[in-house]
């Protein structure tokens, strides 16, 4: 049984789908989510707590979030989209603030005040000018460059050869760790969730109840052991060699399978846990499929 921490309870609420009642949006604990508007997208968005996740995290568990948008115009690849999401109430000021604008300037023309329409055309410029700016993307990027390190003195120490082991493994293989370590971390999260999903769907004592525990049982023990195996093959290898890659990418591949096929499980059964229909078909029908997933990955 996984250890629940900070980090994980906070994956599990960035991930769990939201519950919907009465036209209204709540996350995994029970909050009630603001609804995020644009010109060109209204949503429902579960925002990041501070100071639990790092950036890397928060683009991979909160991708659509407003921290995830400035995030990425910090990093020079943020959009259009990222620069309204963070300024989000920016078009809705702008424009009452012309249509006021425009109510004052009709009598300001009309009575030819030259002071009064320099002043409106100030005032008409200078949110172009703001828009200019939060638009300029070059901005955001030159605050990622770091000044340079003044060398400091080397201070020559005895090396100690037997305090540091050498790691194992080739190098180069060792990006593919990081990414069998998140995928840990988002299937305990994920199969914490449908686990819950199931119990209250299917009440115990009850074979349904059985039947799903022991298929989502069974897609535990099978992950790990892809995990594991993948691992094995990141520190054993002698060698980068495409043969190895592959068997690597493999494992992981097989272990995204997983992990969208307990995806699956669970929107469906939000969607029947929700519904006034007490057909539970789609439910099984996406049972078959897991135990036929869970069948060609052990024959692989």
């Amino acid at each position: 049984m996984s250890i629940e921490t900070p980090k994980s309870n906070e994956i599990k609420r960035l991930t769990t789908p939201l519950t919907i009642k009465d036209f209204k949006a709540y996350d995994s604990q029970g909050k009630l989510l603001n609804c995020s508007e644009t010109l060109s997208d209204v949503r429902f968005i579960v925002e990041p707590k501070k100071n639990i996740l790092n950036d890397d995290e928060i683009l991979q568990y909160a991708p659509e979030s407003k921290s995830a948008s400035e995030i990425r115009l910090k990093r020079g690849f943020g959009g259009i989209q990222d620069v309204l999401l963070v300024h989000e109430s920016l078009p809705w000021i702008l424009g009452l603030f012309y249509v006021v604008l425009i109510c004052i300037s009709i009598p300001v023309t009309f009575s030819k005040n030259i002071l009064g329409m320099y002043l409106i055309l100030v005032l008409i410029i200078l949110p172009l000018l703001y828009l200019y700016y939060i638009f300029n993307f070059k901005k955001y990027t030159k605050h990622t460059v770091k000044e340079p390190v003044k060398e400091s003195k080397k201070v020559e120490t005895p090396v100690q050869t037997t305090s540091v082991e050498e790691s194992t493994g080739v190098e180069s293989l060792k990006k593919y760790e990081k990414e069998i370590n998140n995928l840990n971390i988002l299937f305990n999260v994920k199969e914490e969730v449908v686990r819950e999903l199931i119990e209250k769907r299917f009440e115990p004592p009850q074979l349904t109840y059985d039947k799903f525990m022991s298929s989502i049982d069974s897609c535990h023990k099978l992950f790990y052991v892809q995990s594991d195996a993948a691992l094995n093959i990141i520190n054993l290898a002698a060698e980068d060699t495409p043969r190895v890659r592959d068997e690597i990418n493999n494992k992981i591949g097989s272990m995204k399978r997983i992990i969208n096929q307990i995806e699956d499980l669970t929107n469906e059964l939000v969607i029947n846990i929700s519904s006034s229909n007490e057909s539970t078909g789609e439910v099984k029908n996406l049972l078959d499929d897991m135990e036929n997933l869970i069948d060609s990955v052990k024959d692989y």
